[in-house]
């Protein structure tokens, strides 16, 4: 058995480039429409270059999807059930904003391949991410039943938090478009959804 020889740092660099490049064209072109000539010209090398380092457009989005997943997870996990449960919801928000706000190109990749129909990630979205989204769901349900949440679906919850947080990236020309010049549409948004959640879900006092 052999093992692969450790990467030099031009290497390593190389490939962080080429990945930049990738996730640049596809966040643009989506996975069909991206070709390996445009994210070599993107990258500033020869495509034979290119694949010496992946031997294919699907093993270069492959890779940035999995490395995308478990990023974009990683708030979700976070959630403390120990936690106070107002809390924790909107640091899980404004968390989800920021990622929108610093990772569009992200975002936007992870929206194409759920528009196609997730062919590459279809077995992790109904695997580990199921799995974390029906425990963090139950983390939630638990604070419901007890009253320190109002009572919603909260996987519906979850669902919402996503679109109000991730359509900011998704659809920044849009957002941007109809605020128009002098606005920041995150820290405006932040107060907002701040404000929506908090009046959602306070729980309100018990008749006696």
């Amino acid at each position: 058995m052999t093992t692969a020889k450790p990467l030099t740092r031009i290497q390593q660099k190389n490939r962080e480039t080429i990945l930049a490049a990738a996730l640049d064209v596809f966040s643009q072109q989506g996975f069909r429409g991206a070709t390996l000539d445009q994210i070599a010209e993107a990258a500033g090398l020869s495509k034979p270059n290119l694949l010496y380092y992946f031997p294919s457009k699907e093993a270069m989005h492959a890779e940035l999807l999995d490395n995308l997943l478990d990023i974009w997870l990683q708030p979700l996990r976070d959630l403390n059930p120990f936690g106070d449960p107002m809390d924790e919801l909107l640091r899980y928000v404004r968390r989800k904003l920021d990622m929108s706000r610093d990772m569009p190109r992200e975002s936007r990749l992870f929206a194409n391949e759920m528009l196609q129909g997730a062919p590459r990630i279809g077995a992790q979205l109904d695997g580990p991410l199921k799995a974390l989204v029906d425990d963090k769901a139950q983390v939630l349900q638990g604070w419901m039943d007890e009253g320190r949440l109002t009572a919603v679906p909260p996987h519906h919850l979850l669902f919402s938090i996503w679109a109000l947080t991730q359509h900011y990236a998704d659809f920044d020309i849009q957002v941007r478009a109809v605020l128009g010049p002098g606005h920041d549409p995150f820290h405006e948004a932040g107060a907002f959804l701040d404000t929506l959640f908090r009046r959602l879900l306070a729980p309100q006092p018990r008749s006696r």
